[in-house]
């Protein structure tokens, strides 16, 4: 489960980001724009990916977005991302959306995210990055969660049949 190079554990790498919503963020009905929450997501995770890389990364596909509940001013928005798993030149990143009520001291999960991010040379050509050091059940777990959305991807383009990775059906 780890790869060439100087592989790094999940904890080197995670991050959690706090940001206070602010009308500038919100719709006319105080509700936070999902666009908002899109930008803060890809941001969190591409942060975790230049951190295990140190490299270029780039944003290769959102997997799933989910919004869960919604997220008003006046909210503080926690963003906790981690890496899932890491291919060859490739990692999917992980993000927990969590909203708190400062006044109540509520916290709602309001969304959760996986992003596939690609590790870009100088020439803007993919690259090796180091692998990943799995150490608990939870991040083992998460990481055969995250080969298995991986392989569906590739199946949904067709790019396991494509490099010889699966059998023909039939």
């Amino acid at each position: 489960m780890t790869q060439q190079g100087d592989a790094r554990r999940v904890s080197e790498t995670a991050l959690s980001v706090a940001q206070l919503m602010m009308p500038s963020h919100a719709n006319p009905a105080g509700n936070i724009h999902g666009g908002q929450l899109m930008k803060m997501i890809d941001d969190a995770a591409g942060a975790v990916a230049v951190r295990h890389a140190r490299a270029n990364m780039v944003t290769a596909s959102i997997d799933r977005l989910d919004f869960h509940a919604p997220v008003y001013v006046g909210n503080l928005v926690v963003l906790k991302a981690s890496i899932n798993f890491v291919g060859r030149t490739s990692m999917e990143i992980g993000v927990r959306v969590e909203a708190e009520d400062l006044r109540r001291g509520d916290v709602r999960h309001t969304a959760s995210a996986y992003l596939t991010f690609v590790s870009l040379d100088d020439e803007g050509k993919p690259q090796e990055i180091p692998g990943l050091l799995l150490e608990t059940d939870e991040e083992r777990r998460r990481w055969e969660a995250g080969a298995s959305r991986r392989r569906d991807r590739m199946r949904s383009r067709g790019l396991l049949r494509d490099q010889g990775l699966e059998k023909p059906l039939g």
